[in-house]
């Protein structure tokens, strides 16, 4: 039997990146999960079977990121899905450490982690980078600067990844999901479950396994196929701040 090609999902412990781990393994990859909650990760790779394995990375840290990929010889895919939001404050309340953190974790996690594996992606001959980024990379939206900013920066990434590989056996995409059902918003809300739960309220969100159908599509496309962006948003919902919201008892 073939050797089962290898993905790497970063941000893997939950949500969309759990979810795409099990979809890429599905779909005959084998996996390689990264995050930094290493026993909710562990559950995870246990749910998959064989086909998974879990190593402790946090992509805000080169040394870890290192030690990371220094464990694997080899990668074919590589999920680009750790990021998030802190706060929605507008311009002139901005915490510098919550900015600090998005560009850390979105932006300089991503490009750590690219940096790190573009070797194995082009030693491979079908190497392909999965770029999680959001609708907030699209439309800015009042509060949503530091996020927005971050995710921008993902999405011009991207874009020269794209440029800058061309010709070679690399493959980018960009996936933009909005509004989806993980714990994404109690992040964003440190916490805060009732304030979380008001995002999604009167309205039906994508799921985790929505989004990581996607992303398995694109992963799973014959080598000259490039899907170069996706924006993947719930029927309910129409741009970053657009949300049709039913009453609370209707159907």
């Amino acid at each position: 039997m073939a050797e089962r090609r290898l993905a790497v999902v970063s941000g893997a412990s939950s949500g969309i990146g759990a979810a795409t781990a099990h979809a890429l393994a599905d779909a005959g990859f084998a996996v390689a999960l990264g995050a930094r909650r290493v026993e909710r990760l562990h559950d995870v790779a246990a749910a998959i079977g064989p086909a998974a394995s879990a190593l402790p990375l946090d992509v805000t840290d080169q040394a870890s990121v290192d030690a990371f990929c220094a464990a694997l010889d080899r990668c074919d895919v590589l999920v680009n899905n750790a990021g998030g939001a802190k706060g929605l404050a507008p311009v002139a309340d901005a915490d510098d450490d919550h900015w600090r953190w998005m560009f850390e974790t979105n932006v300089m996690g991503t490009m750590r982690m690219t940096r790190a594996l573009l070797p194995h992606l082009r030693a491979g001959g079908d190497g392909h980078v999965i770029m999680v980024g959001s609708i907030a990379a699209l439309e800015p939206y009042p509060g949503g600067a530091g996020y927005n900013a971050a995710k921008y920066g993902v999405r011009a990434m991207t874009s020269v990844l794209r440029q800058e590989l061309l010709g070679e056996p690399v493959r980018v995409t960009e996936v933009d999901p909005g509004m989806v059902r993980t714990e994404f918003s109690e992040v964003r809300f440190e916490g805060d479950a009732a304030r979380a739960d008001a995002v999604y309220a009167g309205m039906t969100p994508l799921s985790a396994e929505d989004v990581a159908a996607c992303i398995a599509f694109a992963a799973t496309r014959p080598p000259h196929v490039n899907i170069d962006s996706m924006l993947v948003m719930a029927r309910d919902q129409y741009g970053a701040q657009r949300v049709h919201r039913r009453d609370r008892g209707g159907s």
